[in-house]
């Protein structure tokens, strides 16, 4: 089995969509045909440079997706990246699929000078964790929302 991970491009649409309503179901949400047609678009755009899509790739199939967002921060003078989504089909977690997606967003962050990768998960999300567990550093942060 090979495992490729590379940038979205226009022709994996479908599979990304079909990739991302796996996430949003798993979260108990859903999107407007809007969100879906405006975020897929700024991840392909080079107007939105700071907007990234990547897609996991299992012998050629898609099985996996992750966005992730350079943005500033005050406590920094380098950006930071905000990694905001990440999914792998349940038939392929545990094979390695999300830590490499996970990986490569590091890879993007180090590569464009970023001292720090940071995202959020649901207290619940179990599985997930044990991955985030080995290879990041759970803060003792809460979030809050208007």
């Amino acid at each position: 089995m090979t495992l490729m991970i590379r940038p979205l491009e226009a022709s994996d649409e479908a599979e990304w969509r079909r990739l991302w309503t796996g996430y949003l179901e798993f979260y108990e949400t859903s999107v407007a045909e809007e969100v879906y047609a405006t975020s897929f678009a700024r991840m392909l755009s080079p107007e939105h440079p700071d907007q990234h899509g990547l897609i996991a790739l299992r012998d050629g199939k898609p099985v996996g997706l992750v966005h992730y967002i350079f943005h500033r921060h005050n406590w920094r003078v380098e950006d930071v990246v905000y990694l905001q989504d990440l999914y792998v089909d349940p038939e392929i977690r545990g094979t390695g699929a999300g830590r490499a997606l996970i990986e490569a967003v590091y890879a993007a962050g180090d590569a464009a000078g970023c001292a720090s990768v940071y995202w959020m998960t649901q207290e619940f999300n179990h599985t997930a964790r044990i991955l985030y567990d080995r290879i990041a550093t759970l803060t003792p942060f809460i979030k809050y929302q208007r």
